[in-house]
């Protein structure tokens, strides 16, 4: 009896210790008011776009003691561009740093413009005043808030032959993101524009699905679209800012605390990224030209400009003149 007594009694002091247990766990569980921020973009781990946006997570991280928490899915882990922007604008996902908006409102396409830009430094000064947030502003009918541009930098071509001017590519099935005004500004340079998803690029150009492609030198460079493509042509033919955008729903969920946190840290990184690329961009093209790459550095830019004029009377047509006038004097 006195055994069946102590097992009873061990019994009742382990469901006791049990429910202790539980009550802690669920009540710690119910006071953890951390907030979880899950930032999604499509660059690969070895590119500043990755190096930037774990700067941002740490600044977030630091500035809130704690209290916000900020979870990195690099290279496409979480779907396209298209894919994390939906998942944004849905409430799945709280941030990405994208360029596939024009998905919702092609407005925001301005700002990429054939040669709208002629400096990094005027086409920051755009991004960052009243410009940039006109450019932005229909995209939070889509629960969609950006409040900061990263960087993407001046686009260039990259081939398999030489390509001085435009009518060098004619008939050349040349990647593009699939955005409007890059298919209307590579069709007015005489191109045949093939939208894909720049996950799909390498494949495309080793496959022979497309001939070439333009990016960014550090996207050419990350991926390493060397090895399939022997000309870099240094056309700028456009200014590719990054938005970032957060969650409309989830930012008014938020105090103005914790707003400004993020806000101020976005910015702080936005520059951040744009100094790392300047930075590392001319090693880059040293790098791939000791890889084999020829570089064109002196493509007829005039003749590119001249081209792409079309694209400025085609946007006007479809979005007024109004935003195009403002971008055109900043840029001034």
């Amino acid at each position: 009896m006195k055994i069946v007594r102590n097992i009873t009694v061990f019994a009742i002091v382990a469901l006791a210790v049990g429910i202790v247990v539980s009550f802690f766990t669920t009540s710690n569980a119910l006071t953890d008011d951390t907030i979880t921020i899950r930032f999604g973009h499509d660059a690969a781990e070895t590119n500043e776009r990755h190096t930037a946006v774990m700067h941002f997570k740490e600044l977030v991280e630091e500035r809130s003691g704690g209290h916000m928490e900020v979870l990195v899915y690099p290279n496409n882990q979480l779907g396209s561009e298209s894919e994390m922007v939906e998942s944004v604008s849905l409430n799945d996902l709280q941030m990405v740093a994208a360029s596939a908006y024009s998905q919702y409102n092609p407005q925001i396409s301005v700002l990429e413009l054939p040669y709208l830009f002629e400096t990094h430094q005027q086409a920051w000064d755009a991004m960052d005043g009243e410009v940039g947030r006109l450019a932005a502003e229909p995209l939070l009918e889509d629960n969609l808030r950006i409040i900061a541009y990263f960087e993407n930098g001046f686009r260039h071509i990259t081939a398999n032959k030489p390509i001085k001017e435009p009518a060098d590519l004619r008939g050349v099935k040349i990647r593009t993101p699939e955005f409007p005004i890059s298919l209307r500004t590579f069709t007015a340079f005489g191109g045949n524009p093939t939208p894909m998803s720049f996950g799909e690029v390498y494949m495309g150009l080793q496959q022979g699905t497309i001939d070439a492609q333009e990016n960014p030198v550090a996207n050419t460079y990350a991926n390493k679209l060397n090895e399939v493509q022997d000309y870099l042509i240094l056309t700028g033919h456009q200014y590719s800012p990054l938005p970032v955008a957060i969650g409309e729903e989830f930012w008014q969920s938020l105090t103005p605390e914790e707003q400004q946190i993020i806000e101020e840290s976005a910015s702080e990184t936005a520059q951040f990224h744009r100094d790392l690329l300047q930075e590392n961009e001319a090693k880059m093209i040293e790098d791939l030209k000791e890889q084999g790459m020829t570089v064109i550095e002196d493509p007829d830019v005039e003749a590119f400009k001249e081209a792409g004029e079309p694209v400025y009377e085609q946007f006007r047509k479809s979005y007024g003149s109004e935003l195009l006038d403002q971008i055109l004097e900043a840029a001034e």
